[in-house]
């Protein structure tokens, strides 16, 4: 048969995210890509030749790849060469204690000498006992030799010992940027080592990065995350010009596994534009692709430096009274930077958490879109975790994407309640009403803010249950296949892909997940539990778990 498919896929649940067809007995792939989806007899019928492999699920679940709608692809690079100190069930970092113990059996395990940075990810003061946070003393007493950096749980900060503090001439005498924060000793102006927002970006352009001979090797170490989560899209959120340059190199160097989609930093666009040109964004060139545009408005709820209209129910970071987070940028700025980005015709995704960042964005859009606000501009507002209602027919109105980010529901949402009270934090990324009112959404992992879990990701859409188990937004939860969508073919197309990705349809490309289980029709609140067996890239295998 010369046109016999390379792979049927048969014996499962094969859920195509297509509701003109949803669901399906058998599926062909050729070439890479989906040939046929449709009955067994029919499908084998028509595609197997002497050559076709027979793929028998046995029971698992055939799904299209994942989308990533919004993480942080460049940190999977060095995630294995930190130490995760997440607080349980995503880490071990239950307290200081146990985060100062996970510190140490890095350095001794890995022989790190005197000297060398060592960094942590993951770190939540919000849930250290008794309120007991990290400072720069903890870390003093066992790495007075080493500069140690403790990334905050929302990427937007980190604890620095005093040799990491000297490494980057932070001191008693350094004033804090606007935006930006250093804690500081109380009475004193000495620092207490949490620094955060503007204060903190010129740190986290500073952490190790590979070496021009590690780079192929730590790409695909970091792919490899993403794919064994399902995922054969990789989103990089804010790229500094530098770590653009690198995927680029990286994927010239064959390390692509999967798609990488990268939105370069607006501090520093002029400079990306200078090699890679408005023309060239959108396209892919080795699975790497430029996006588009990536501004950051405010920080994060869970640190407190998130932009709200109204104060937060305690103090600030740095012991502030009546604390709203604040604006790094001038209203002005934000303006110039929506025009610049809409002006060049490029997407835009928009870091905006608090009610009031969203309103800043919402008045950058007006400005710089006054031709015409309807126009789909491929516009993503991430986060959008406490957008109020009005703001999401605004949405509506302006065809603006919103990407959510519900594990906050689980991981932060009973700091939430004691942050910003119950009415706020119980309309946390709501999905429910966004989708009623006709809009897309998308929903992610941020990573390495939260693991690389997708079906984690789904359980918190459809279930919110917090920590404690207490229910967080009720109101909010929606169905497993929306909550699929909302990794699958929405995600698709918040990228422009539609066309090529995100359902199980003839003519796109053969992404595709096997599960364990069918997220469809198993207990929800079983869903979280559901493995990855299998994840392929344009037809072919890049994970597979091991066999017990």
């Amino acid at each position: 048969m010369a046109t016999a498919a390379d792979t049927v896929y048969v014996g499962g649940d094969i859920v195509t995210v297509d509701d003109t067809n949803p669901s399906a007995q058998a599926l062909a792939v050729r070439d890479g890509r989906i040939v046929a989806v449709g009955g067994h007899d029919e499908v084998l019928a028509g595609q197997q030749g002497p050559d076709t492999r027979v793929v028998d699920l046995a029971g698992a679940t055939l799904l299209p790849g994942f989308l990533d709608p919004h993480s942080h692809y460049i940190n999977s690079l060095t995630v294995a060469n930190q130490v995760n100190v997440f607080s349980p069930p995503a880490g071990p970092g239950a307290d200081v204690g146990a985060i100062i113990q996970e510190l140490k059996k890095f350095r001794d395990s890995q022989r790190i000498p005197r000297d060398e940075m060592i960094v942590a990810y993951g770190y939540d003061d919000t849930l250290m006992p008794g309120g007991r946070a990290l400072h720069k003393e903890d870390l003093d007493a066992e790495f007075p030799d080493n500069p140690v950096v403790v990334g905050h749980v929302s990427m937007h900060g980190a604890v620095l010992n005093s040799a990491a503090m000297q490494m980057f001439g932070i001191t008693a005498d350094t004033p804090t940027p606007p935006g930006g924060v250093i804690v500081r000793k109380p009475g004193s102006t000495e620092p207490d080592g949490l620094v955060m927002e503007t204060a903190f970006l010129p740190i986290f352009a500073a952490m190790p990065k590979p070496t021009a001979a590690q780079e192929i090797s730590w790409s695909r170490a970091g792919q490899l995350l993403y794919a064994a989560a399902g995922i054969t899209t990789a989103h990089e959120g804010a790229t500094h010009a530098a770590d653009v340059e690198l995927i680029y190199r990286a994927a010239e160097g064959g390390a692509n596994l999967i798609d990488v989609v990268a939105y370069p930093f607006i501090l520093e666009l002029d400079e990306v534009l200078r090699s890679h040109p408005p023309q060239e964004f959108g396209r892919y060139r080795n699975r790497v692709k430029l996006g588009g545009v990536k501004v950051t408005l405010d920080g994060s709820p869970q640190g407190r430096t998130a932009y709200f209209s109204t104060p937060y129910l305690t103090d600030g970071p740095d012991g502030q009274h009546n604390w709203r987070g604040e604006l790094g940028f001038s209203q002005d700025t934000v303006n110039g930077w929506f025009k610049q980005v809409y002006d060049l015709g490029l997407p835009l995704d928009i870091h905006a958490n608090g009610d009031a960042a969203i309103d800043v964005a919402l008045a950058a859009h007006e400005f710089a879109a006054a031709d015409d606000l309807r126009r789909d501009r491929l516009t993503v507002m991430v986060h959008s975790q406490f957008v109020r209602r009005d703001q999401l027919q605004r949405y509506v109105d302006y065809r603006i994407i919103p990407s959510f980010f519900t594990s906050h529901a689980f991981y932060f949402g009973d700091a939430h309640v004691q942050l910003r009270g119950p009415e706020q934090a119980h309309f946390l990324s709501p999905m429910r009403a966004a989708i009623d009112l006709g809009l897309q959404p998308t929903n992610h992992t941020d990573f390495v803010v939260t693991p690389l879990d997708q079906m984690f990701v789904v359980w918190t859409a459809v279930n919110r249950v917090s920590r404690s188990g207490a229910l967080i937004g009720g109101d909010q939860r929606v169905t497993p296949l929306e909550a699929i969508k909302a990794i699958t073919i929405n995600a698709a197309r918040q990228y422009r892909e539609a066309d090529q990705k995100g359902s199980l349809e003839v003519g796109k490309l053969a992404d595709l997940v096997v599960l364990e289980d069918n997220p469809l029709t198993v207990d929800p609140m079983a869903i979280k539990d559901i493995g990855v067996v299998e994840t392929v890239k344009e037809g072919q295998t890049v994970y597979r778990a091991a066999t017990a």
